[in-house]
């Protein structure tokens, strides 16, 4: 504590950057005593630990007395669930500062009435939230901060609020990222279907049913949208057993379904997404590629992740006529590749080689938690394929 007024002091007049946890300086007059007359110098400031907004200013007394004009950035959790304010309920003094704010971050807080007059925002998250907002305004509240880079999503709009023909569209010309918790198909679509999504652009779907694959065709706008063109042509797909994820990387962007469950489903439903312009494909925890090969006549590269066991799998590369002509590489990301995988792998890379146009370059082997195959099983590779790449890391490198 002793070294809190001496660091204030040598700050001299730069912005501060302030992170508080309530739980902790509860009721110490002298930290307080010594930030308050610097309040007005704070660009970022983050609460957590606190039981609600409307008591920060008892938790914190004389903090707000005074404008934040430089704070740019706001992050707050609260511990409990939030209340939800009314229409004309009156904003705590921390919201009389949000004006020029550029982060925004309110984790289980509630969304006062002023923070929808922010205008300046950059990040935008609202998470945890169990109020219902009127969809029409937040649109709108999305129109007027025309800056916005990322946006994180985990509300509920109110029920008919939701327009699926909007009557124009909101760009965000910089907008790179998009995520939103959704537990209905028609808030999925009225957000996706009212925002001018470019290229490059990443969208994530967090939602409470049990199939991906089958889910993620109705949560799209209907009929061809500018998503689905956003999506097109498509390069890489992945698609993860447990938990159920789903993902589509187009050449600069990226959009993934997650679903908490872990119900079985089957790869014939990947049949709505992948395309024959697909050059990867991801497979995590998964053991029959038999329907997802014979879709991929333009697949590259071959990613296993995090698989225990190989049945079905690699045998299907020998198969004739043979699969996936084009293949050029497969990997393994964090898999238990054991010598007899590697055995079976050689198999079908023998198979392989004796087709000019089907002839595999390269083995990747990447592990991070799991241990790697011995030296004299992957030496069973060397005189089979020209490229073994062999390393521990916690990514793949550039497969195509």
């Amino acid at each position: 504590m002793r070294l809190v007024p001496l660091c204030l002091e040598r700050t001299g007049a730069v912005p501060l950057t302030v992170d508080i946890s309530i739980s902790d300086i509860d009721g110490d007059e002298e930290f307080l005593q010594a930030l308050l007359p610097h309040t007005s110098r704070i660009s970022h400031l983050s609460l957590t630990e606190y039981t609600s907004v409307d008591e920060l200013s008892d938790d914190l007394p004389g903090f707000f007395a005074s404008p934040m004009s430089n704070l740019t950035s706001l992050e707050l959790e609260q511990t409990e669930e939030p209340t939800i304010p009314s229409s004309g309920a009156s904003a705590p003094p921390l919201f009389q500062n949000v004006s020029k704010l550029e982060l925004l971050h309110l984790t289980r807080t509630p969304i006062y009435p002023a923070v929808f007059n922010i205008t300046s925002l950059v990040e935008l998250k609202l998470v945890g939230y169990k109020g219902t907002l009127d969809f029409r305004s937040f649109i709108e509240f999305l129109d007027f901060n025309p800056n916005l880079e990322i946006v994180a999503l985990d509300l509920q709009f109110a029920e008919g609020s939701v327009w699926i023909i909007p009557e124009r569209t909101v760009s965000l010309p910089r907008l790179r990222s998009l995520g939103f918790t959704c537990d209905t198909a028609a808030d999925a679509r009225g957000l996706l279907s009212c925002l001018s999504l470019r290229r490059g652009i990443q969208i994530e779907i967090q939602g409470s049913r049990s199939n991906p694959c089958a889910d993620l065709a109705s949560f799209l706008p209907h009929a061809p949208t500018r998503l689905q063109q956003l999506l097109a042509p498509i390069t890489t797909i992945k698609y993860q057993d447990s938990p159920r994820c789903f993902q589509i990387f187009s050449s600069n962007g990226r959009l993934s379904f997650r679903s908490p469950k872990t119900l079985p489903t089957s790869h014939g439903e990947l049949k709505s997404f992948v395309t024959e312009t697909t050059r990867e494909f991801h497979v995590d925890g998964c053991h029959n590629l038999t329907t997802p090969l014979e879709l991929l006549p333009a697949l590259e590269a071959l990613v296993f992740s995090g698989v225990d066991r190989f049945p079905g799998s690699l045998p299907e590369l020998t198969r004739e006529p043979i699969l996936c002509p084009s293949l050029k590489t497969i990997a393994f990301f964090d898999c238990k590749v054991t010598g007899e995988v590697i055995k079976e792998l050689g198999r079908a890379l023998a198979k392989r080689r004796d087709s000019t146009a089907a002839r595999l370059y390269r083995v990747v082997i990447v592990n991070s938690t799991r241990p790697l195959p011995d030296f004299q099983s992957i030496r069973q590779l060397q005189n089979i394929v020209p490229c073994l790449d062999v390393r521990v890391g916690n990514k793949l490198p550039d497969l195509l």
